[in-house]
């Protein structure tokens, strides 16, 4: 299987598409995520702690954490789909491993297998305490390409 993902940054026209379509979510402006790493194949979402996302024994909610994941994985594929394209989710599982604790917490999708119409992500959700990370989500995604509707 060829490796389409990356740890460099997308080309500035790709991260300028991901970028305004993110900023459109708001979901992700409503919960203060940002994007924090746009690459071919590869999005990183953080979401700093604050009261608003946490559950009641002070633990980002899993609703937040799985919120960010489902993001992740859907603009990891976008970067890699053509222009006057758009991402759904199709459907999404995810692992709690451990309570998401910490300054925040970053999640990482990652493209597995691009198709023509289907394209299969892997998500992983990180605490991040003092710049160390710890895995505490992770899960698996399918995604749809769409033709973007004319406005």
């Amino acid at each position: 299987m060829e490796d389409r993902t990356s740890q460099e940054p997308a080309s500035p026209e790709v991260r300028a598409r991901v970028q305004e379509s993110f900023d459109r979510q708001g979901l992700m402006a409503h919960l203060g995520a940002r994007m924090a790493h746009i690459a071919p194949g590869r999005v990183h979402i953080v979401l700093p702690s604050r009261p608003e996302v946490t559950q009641q024994h002070g633990y980002f909610h899993a609703g937040a954490t799985s919120a960010i994941a489902d993001s992740a994985g859907g603009y990891a594929a976008f970067t890699l789909f053509p222009e006057n394209t758009s991402v759904l989710t199709v459907e999404y599982k995810i692992n709690l491993l451990a309570p998401a604790v910490g300054d925040s917490i970053e999640a990482v999708g990652t493209v597995l297998k691009a198709g023509r119409t289907l394209t299969v992500c892997q998500l992983e959700v990180f605490g991040v305490q003092d710049g160390r990370r710890s895995l505490v989500a992770n899960g698996q995604q399918t995604l749809i390409r769409v033709n973007r509707p004319e406005r």
